[in-house]
């Protein structure tokens, strides 16, 4: 129970948590795909029991760069890149499409 007396309003999720705090639909696309693909990652490590050395060595990167994917620095990583990481640690990406709502085009005006 809450100690404040105020009511706490559920508001229901868009399904995408990145989308539900306010990024336009199009980066909470992209934010919530390289999530999942660092917590591939993640799962990977711990998996193998990997130390922060042997991950720069297997990736062949830079301790820095092992740094920015512990502590979660999405934007200083692409898509691509967390694919090819996976890649060599042996684990293979696919990714699957499926329609989704209909949204409106900004700014877009059809004679």
């Amino acid at each position: 129970m809450l100690k404040n007396d105020k009511q706490t309003k559920a508001t229901k999720s868009s399904g995408n948590v990145f989308e539900d705090i306010g990024f336009p639909a199009e980066e909470a696309v992209l934010l919530q795909l390289k999530t999942d693909l660092k917590i591939a990652i993640e799962g990977e490590v711990e998996r193998r029991n990997l130390t922060p050395k042997k991950l720069a060595q297997l990736l062949d990167i830079q301790q820095s760069q092992v740094s920015d994917l512990y502590t979660g620095k999405l934007s200083k990583m692409t898509v691509d890149k967390l694919t090819k990481y996976l890649y060599r640690l042996g684990v293979r990406v696919e990714i699957k499409t499926k329609a989704g709502k209909t949204r409106k085009l900004q700014g877009t005006k059809v004679a």
